[in-house]
């Protein structure tokens, strides 16, 4: 909690200490999260998901980006297991993990083109996940939210694209905390989640002052 009030802090400082032009950029998008490092007989795979939030824009080339995102991701997992009573072959189960997750960034950027119609703009930063749900549609898998960490730290990077009134931005996230918790049963699972985003938003604001 104390890395996730740091987070916060640093985000309202930023806000606070940029004195050029601001911009709020409402968003709303797709994202695929998947899972690294998979353990044996178990297989991740990124389906779609959705995102919406809003972030700002504080500074002109070199700029602050603080934002908050509301998303719903969605992981195909299959699970291969040995056939019970010591009989050869095995099963396969097949499961959707669900979570909803409150994304809170803070990006640090620089327009490497800004021209009055066209800019071009570089991020990367830190974020913190707040899993707020984690599910599995069909309950074929014995894990459930309490199996998984309720703070995970990431490194985000991307790339922004602002048209006039519209902005277009295709980011990852590199995740830097276990997803699993540290209990016996999946003590030896290292994965981490990854995750990749599209967002289309509206730039409210104005940057060319």
């Amino acid at each position: 909690m104390t890395m996730k009030k740091t987070l916060i802090t640093l985000t309202l400082l930023s806000s606070l200490a940029a004195t050029a032009q601001v911009q709020l950029n409402p968003q709303a998008g797709v994202m695929f999260q998947s899972l690294t490092q998979a353990p044996d007989g178990v297989n991740y795979k990124a389906q779609l998901g959705w995102q919406v939030g809003l972030d700002a824009r504080f500074g002109d080339k070199l700029f602050f980006q603080p934002g908050a995102f509301l998303g719903r991701s969605v992981t195909a997992i299959t699970q291969t297991v040995s056939t019970p009573n010591g009989s050869s072959g095995s099963i396969q189960y097949e499961d959707d993990l669900v979570n909803t997750n409150l994304k809170l960034r803070t990006l640090l950027g620089y327009r490497v083109l800004d021209t009055y119609q066209f800019d071009i703009r570089l991020m990367v930063g830190p974020s913190f996940d707040v899993l707020m749900s984690s599910d599995l549609r069909d309950d074929k898998i014995s894990w459930d939210k309490g199996d998984f960490n309720s703070g995970l730290w990431n490194l985000e990077a991307g790339v922004g694209f602002d048209m006039g009134l519209f902005t277009l931005s295709p980011m990852a996230s590199f995740g830097l905390t276990r997803a699993f918790k540290d209990n016996p049963t999946l003590s030896d699972v290292n994965s981490k989640y990854m995750s990749y985003g599209l967002t289309i938003g509206v730039n409210l604001g104005n940057d060319d002052n």
